[in-house]
């Protein structure tokens, strides 16, 4: 009595307003008589669409589990399954699909329809999968027709996993009744009761228009779930990765930092210590000069020699011409004037003349033409020279000026 209550009172009146289902090929369901319905598997709503299609009451297995809650709200439920044509089956020990073609014969012994899904399980991504061989064992012991019901839908409405979904109007169609009668009497082999079970799973996929997957349900849902599982792991792996790797990064910056603050304490604190000594910082950057004459060394490759000369930044210098090259330290932009040092360079003789290449060993003489490049890459350190900075002691310019003019004279 609950169940009719339920199909045509409380719930399928309700259903049917909201969902507007649509079924076909009822007429393919016997008014009587007892007949297998093997249906494809989308969603837990299934048992609830496709009765509502037909008059007849469908009786299908359900798992013990929703028969055995304590208490007020397991006896609602036990009422609730009971009522609505649904039978228990317990699952734990033994083979549960015996206990479940137990169950289904005793209702087809009572001349009813029962309702039964190949797959076994619901389908977990909406493909028909391979069917087990219960239901052709179920068909042939009780000698009853089976139809292959499709429905459609019931995975929008009711995803795996989820109560609700969005709204989809479901279908049910029914097919033409199989009859596997000239099978009688050969329930023990395997392979008729595979080839009866593949002949309805073929029957439900041209019903549904499905996928198929040689594969059962369950078997696929434990592929997926390690897929996933092993997604998850190298997800995290390569969080991890990152995470090491972002915190390499930070400290090499930090290191990096610190060795730069370092460097310049380090060159604060000497800069400090010269300073308390009485040395004085002198910029000589890597670069061209003019070794030459007081106040003729502005061009480069001006006069020669090892008096006075300027950088071109103007400033006085004192510069030793070796080779084709002279490496000189000079004051830059106003800082204190003081003689370089170079070193002969490899391959380049020697020379006492003032008008060949090279360096007299007193150091006295240098090439006419020659240029000067600044030694240093950075502000080094020079001793200050006993005189006002930026200017050399007096004795020295005036020694070096009379040099020059002795040079010039005997030149002329």
């Amino acid at each position: 009595m609950f169940y009719w209550m339920l199909k045509w009172v409380f719930v399928g009146p309700l259903l049917k307003v909201i969902f507007r289902p649509y079924a076909e090929g009822t007429d393919n369901v016997p008014e009587e008589g007892a007949a297998i319905l093997a249906s494809n598997h989308l969603s837990y709503s299934d048992w609830l669409f496709m009765p509502l299609a037909i008059p007849r009451r469908v009786t299908f297995v359900a798992k013990a589990e929703y028969f055995n809650p304590p208490g007020l709200k397991g006896w609602l439920q036990r009422r609730f399954f009971k009522g609505a044509g649904q039978v228990p089956i317990d699952r734990s020990g033994g083979s549960a699909s015996a206990r479940a073609i137990s169950t289904g014969l005793r209702v087809l012994g009572s001349g009813e329809l029962f309702g039964i899904y190949p797959e076994g399980t619901r389908s977990p991504d909406g493909r028909l999968y391979r069917g087990k061989t219960g239901v052709a064992r179920m068909a042939l012991d009780a000698k009853v027709p089976v139809i292959p019901v499709a429905v459609h839908h019931t995975d929008t409405i009711a995803p795996p996993g989820r109560i609700f979904g969005r709204y989809a109007r479901p279908g049910v169609r029914f097919g033409r009744p199989l009859d596997f009668s000239r099978y009688e009497g050969m329930e023990g082999d395997r392979f008729v009761l595979r080839s009866i079970t593949d002949e309805i799973m073929y029957a439900i996929m041209e019903l549904s228009g499905q996928e198929y997957v040689d594969m059962y349900a369950n078997r696929a849902k434990e592929v997926a779930q390690a897929e996933a599982k092993a997604a998850a792991a190298a997800a995290k792996a390569e969080a991890r990765e990152a995470a090491a790797a972002a915190k390499a990064a930070e400290a090499a910056e930090k290191a990096a930092a610190e060795r730069s603050a370092a460097e310049q304490a380090s060159a604060e604190r000497a800069a400090a210590e010269r300073a308390g000594a009485g040395w004085a910082p002198v910029a000589a950057p890597r670069g061209v000069a003019t070794a030459g004459a007081a106040g003729s060394g502005d061009d480069i490759g001006g006069a020669g020699g090892d008096g006075a000369g300027r950088m071109v930044g103007g400033q006085p210098m004192s510069a030793t011409a070796v080779g084709e090259q002279a490496m000189g330290i000079g004051p830059l932009d106003g800082g204190p004037e003081f003689e370089a040092r170079a070193v002969a360079l490899p391959g380049e003789p020697e020379s006492d003349s003032e008008s060949g290449p090279g360096l007299s060993r007193d150091g006295s003489t240098a090439a006419d033409g020659l240029a000067a490049v600044g030694l240093g890459e950075g502000p080094v350190a020079v001793p200050a020279p006993q005189g006002e900075a930026g200017e050399a002691p007096a004795d020295d310019r005036a020694g070096r000026h009379s040099n020059d003019d002795e040079r010039q004279a005997n030149a002329s």
